[in-house]
């Protein structure tokens, strides 16, 4: 093979951001746009149209017909991840899981086993390590630079509001937008958990590795929301705090909040603190030194930087080369993932019992000599003054 056909299932909003990554000539030895489908009338025609999308289709079983398409990735509400992962499976297709790749662990467990089967490769996003600055902050702790390590702390915050007021969901009368965001609003893969305060699990576990247990509290603040004048029932905690245990003692606080995120809890990507020093968002003791000049993932050249969902378009691309180079798993990595679902899944079961839930499940982090090799190769060469977020970066 040398080139991907791949397939996006779903047109809403994350479809958009990764197409327009996808849709530049710089990657386009790599991978190819082969189809897209989406059930809304007009809505995949649109897309295809707008970025070069060889064949649309209405549904996920006509796409999966298409021989053309050789992986697919799957952008609709998570709910939804676990059996449209199953049918491309089964239809022998590669699959990237935009966050979170399910709701439960047996689910993870029952996709690996048919990937097994059929021979095909997944990944899962949001793969958090693959930032430099990220490593960095692993490499800081296992060098030591922080002694004992104590605690650790991330949040995501206001999620809600954040995708009811997405531009591609608009009421513009295009038919690729109007995209309800009622399902997060839903069980079953709804709520701040699943789909935003995931970031934060992926990068205080990355940097500290797997969690033993979680003890967790919630409560429902807002009963419902309004999306282009209709009332959204809103059957998810949208406040909830979990404290995570660690290897050797440390504690990681993770909230999901329903404001607007405050910078002291260390957003998606986590503050740490040690006996003897401490990472905060700026760096290892306050100093500027997490983002260096010229600090990469590894497929982003010229306008990738610049686009919104960056991060998202690299995961895919960590699949695409994988199937191409069939070469070690991502960093995105389906372990790392079933790790983060489980303490999803344990912080509802603790916030029901009022105690501690073990976890059973781990995953590999980064060794030392992995970061210092992917740090030569993606890393800049002195000290910047940004740190990247969602869309590009913000000033720090």
């Amino acid at each position: 093979m040398e080139r991907v056909g791949l397939g996006i299932v779903g047109g809403g909003a994350i479809a958009r951001r990764i197409l327009a990554h996808l849709d530049q000539e710089d990657v386009k030895d790599k991978v190819f746009l082969a189809a897209i489908c989406d059930p809304a009338p007009g809505r995949a025609q649109e897309i295809a149209e707008t970025f070069h999308i060889a064949r649309w289709y209405l549904s996920l079983e006509e796409m999966l017909a298409d021989s053309e398409v050789d992986a697919v990735t799957l952008c609709t509400p998570i709910g939804l991840h676990f059996q449209q992962g199953i049918q491309a499976i089964e239809a022998g297709k590669h699959v990237h899981f935009n966050k979170t790749m399910a709701v439960t662990t047996k689910e993870v467990d029952m996709l690996v086993e048919a990937a097994q089967k059929k021979g095909v490769k997944l990944a899962a996003s949001p793969g958090n390590m693959l930032w430099p600055f990220n490593q960095r902050k692993r490499k800081y702790i296992l060098e030591g630079k922080l002694g004992k390590v104590v605690w650790a702390s991330g949040c995501s915050g206001n999620s809600a509001t954040y995708h009811l007021n997405e531009g591609e969901r608009r009421n513009t009368g295009n038919a690729s937008h109007n995209v309800n965001p009622a399902w997060y609003f839903q069980k079953n893969g709804g709520g701040p958990l699943y789909d935003s305060t995931i970031y934060a699990i992926h990068s205080i576990t990355g940097v500290l590795g797997p969690a033993k247990s979680v003890l967790a509290v919630s409560k429902k603040m807002r009963e419902s929301f309004i999306f282009n004048g209709i009332e959204i029932n809103n059957e998810m905690d949208d406040f909830i705090v979990m404290i995570l245990e660690f290897e050797g003692g440390a504690h990681g606080i993770i909230y999901a909040i329903p404001t607007e995120e405050p910078e002291a809890l260390g957003g998606q990507f986590g503050v740490f603190y040690g006996l003897d020093g401490y990472i905060d968002r700026v760096g290892l003791n306050g100093e500027m030194n997490l983002k260096y000049e010229g600090d990469r993932m590894p497929h982003h050249f010229g306008e990738h930087g610049k686009l919104w969902e960056c991060h998202v378009y690299e995961d895919v691309m960590q699949l695409v080369s994988w199937i191409l180079e069939d070469g070690e798993e991502p960093l995105c990595s389906v372990s790392h993932a079933k790790h983060a679902i489980e303490i999803i899944e344990a912080c509802y079961e603790s916030i029901r019992i009022g105690t501690a839930v073990p976890l059973k499940t781990t995953f590999t982090p980064l060794t030392l000599e992995e970061i210092n090799r992917n740090l030569e190769k993606f890393g800049g060469k002195g000290p910047g003054t940004r740190v990247p977020q969602f869309g590009g970066d913000y000033e720090v």
